[in-house]
C-alpha cells in the first residue's frame, strides 16, 4: 500500500488544505482466488475484500460558511471499495458523502442521525476503483466532528461481479417455488463485517414480538463484541425476474450493531442493530422452534456466494448429529439435512436459516459439503441448542428471545 498524503491531525483547519489521496496496488486476484479456496475448506468465512489498515484524518479548508474536507482512494481494479472510520460522530449540520470518482456511484450521505454509542461506521461496498470521501460542516460546529478513517476494503470479487450463479441449480427467490415464503424471504439479509468477510443473516422475531432489531447469523461469521460496529445488513437484494438479469440492488442498508451472544458448539450468533430496519423495505422478523423438534420437511433461504438471494427444499426429514457427524443423534447439537431436493448452498450461505415445515427456524447454517452435481448434506447449528445455551446471557438466545421471561419456546413471524 502507497500512502501519497496523508492529513495528520483530527482537526486541522487551513484555508490551503488540499484534497488528499490514498493508493492501493492492483491485487493478485488468483494467489488470493487460490488462499480463499483452502480457507473455505476450513469452514472459514470467505472474503470479498482485503482489508488495508490505514489512519486518515481530516485538514478542512474554508467552504463558503463551513468547511469542506475532500479525500480520494484508489485501487485500480478493485471490484469495489468499503470504508470503516474508527472514529465517528457528527455534528447536527454535517455531512459525509462518498461517492465515485466519476459520480457514477453514491453511497448515501451520512449525518448525525448515523451517530452511535460504538462512535464508529462501517459503510456499505461501492462499485468503483476510485472514490471520494467529501466532509461538509458549518463553521460552528467545526470543532465538534470526530472523524477517523481507519479501513479500506479492496474489493476482489463481490455483489453481482460475475455474468452466472454461482451454481446454475440455486433458486430465485422470485421464482414461483418460493410461493408461501415471502415473509421468511423478507427476514433475510447478505451481510459483511470488517469490511471483508461475508455471510448471510436474519431479523429474528422475540416473545415479546415488539419488532426489537435482534439479527441472528453463524457464530463462525466472526462477530464480537469487538466486530459487531462493522456488521453491514443488505435488504432485498434479489433479482427482480425468475432466471433474470442479476438486477439486485444494494440501497437497503443499514450498518453497526451491538454484540449480545454467541455459542461455538452450536454456531451462533445474536446481535441488536443500531436501528430498526426502514418500514419501506418490508423486513420481516422470523419465527423459531426452542423445543427441539425437527422438520418434516426445510427450507433454507440464502445468499450463495453473495449472489442474489437464493431458496432451496429438502422434502426428506432432518435428523439431528454432531457437526459433520454421519450417525444420528451424535451429539445433537446440529440438524442435519441430508440432501436437498431443490437448490444448494455455497460459501456466503453461512448463517442462513433453516425453517421448519411451519415456517420456523429450526437452525442456522454452519457448513457442509452442498453444492450443485452432489448429494452432500449440510449441517445446522441447532436452535434449541443456541436457546439454552450454556445458561449465561452472552452464551444463549434465552434471556435475548424472551425478555419477558415468559417460558415460551415457539414464536411465528411478524
Amino acid at each position: 500500500m502507497k500512502q501519497l498524503l496523508l492529513a495528520t491531525s483530527l482537526l486541522t483547519i487551513s484555508a490551503f488544505a488540499s484534497a488528499t489521496t490514498t493508493y492501493f496496488d492492483s491485487l493478485d486476484v488468483k494467489a488470493i482466488h487460490d488462499e480463499e479456496v483452502l480457507f473455505e475448506s476450513k469452514g472459514v468465512a470467505p472474503r470479498f475484500a482485503i482489508a488495508h489498515e490505514v489512519n486518515v484524518v481530516p485538514a478542512f479548508e474554508k467552504s463558503g460558511n463551513g468547511y469542506t474536507w475532500t479525500h480520494e482512494v484508489q485501487a485500480p481494479n478493485a471490484v469495489s471499495l468499503n470504508f470503516g472510520f474508527s472514529e465517528f460522530y457528527l455534528p447536527e449540520g454535517a455531512e459525509l458523502n462518498i461517492y465515485s470518482a466519476d459520480r457514477s456511484e453514491f453511497i448515501r450521505s451520512f449525518t448525525s442521525a448515523d451517530n452511535n454509542a460504538a462512535r464508529e461506521l462501517w459503510t456499505p461496498v461501492i462499485m468503483t476503483d476510485a472514490a471520494i470521501i467529501e466532509l461538509t460542516v458549518p463553521a460552528s460546529v467545526a470543532s465538534e466532528v470526530a472523524l477517523k478513517l481507519a479501513h479500506v476494503g479492496q474489493g476482489f470479487r463481490t455483489f453481482g461481479q460475475s455474468t452466472q450463479k454461482s451454481g446454475s441449480c440455486n433458486i430465485d427467490v422470485a421464482c414461483t417455488d418460493s410461493r408461501g415464503w415471502e415473509n421468511e424471504i423478507n427476514s433475510v439479509a447478505v451481510i459483511s463485517t470488517g469490511g471483508s468477510r461475508f455471510c448471510t443473516g436474519f431479523m429474528v422475531n422475540n416473545t415479546a414480538n415488539d419488532k426489537a432489531p435482534l439479527f441472528m447469523t453463524a457464530n463462525h461469521c466472526r462477530i464480537t463484541a469487538q466486530t459487531a460496529p462493522s456488521l453491514v445488513a443488505y435488504w432485498n437484494y434479489q433479482t427482480s425476474k425468475c432466471k433474470g438479469a442479476r438486477d439486485g440492488k444494494l440501497d437497503s442498508f443499514q450498518t453497526g450493531s451491538t454484540f449480545l451472544a454467541a455459542g461455538a458448539r452450536s454456531d451462533f450468533t445474536i446481535v441488536r442493530l443500531n436501528q430498526a430496519p426502514n418500514a419501506e423495505w418490508n423486513v420481516k422478523y422470523a419465527g423459531w422452534d426452542a423445543t427441539g423438534a425437527v422438520g418434516t420437511s426445510t427450507t433454507v433461504i440464502h445468499h450463495p456466494n453473495v449472489d442474489e438471494k437464493s431458496i432451496s427444499f429438502a422434502s426428506k426429514p432432518t435428523q439431528l448429529s454432531a457437526y459433520g457427524g454421519t450417525s444420528s443423534p451424535g451429539d445433537s447439537t446440529h440438524v442435519w439435512v441430508l440432501d436437498y431436493d431443490k437448490g444448494t448452498t455455497e460459501p456466503g450461505s453461512s448463517g442462513s436459516p433453516l425453517f421448519d415445515d411451519k415456517h420456523r427456524v429450526i437452525g442456522q447454517l454452519h457448513g457442509g459439503g452442498a453444492a450443485c452435481g452432489n448429494d452432500l448434506p449440510d449441517y445446522y447449528g441447532r436452535f434449541s441448542m443456541s436457546f439454552d445455551g450454556d445458561g449465561t446471557k452472552s452464551g444463549s438466545l434465552k434471556e435475548h428471545l424472551d425478555p419477558g421471561k415468559t417460558g415460551k419456546k415457539v414464536v411465528d413471524t411478524i
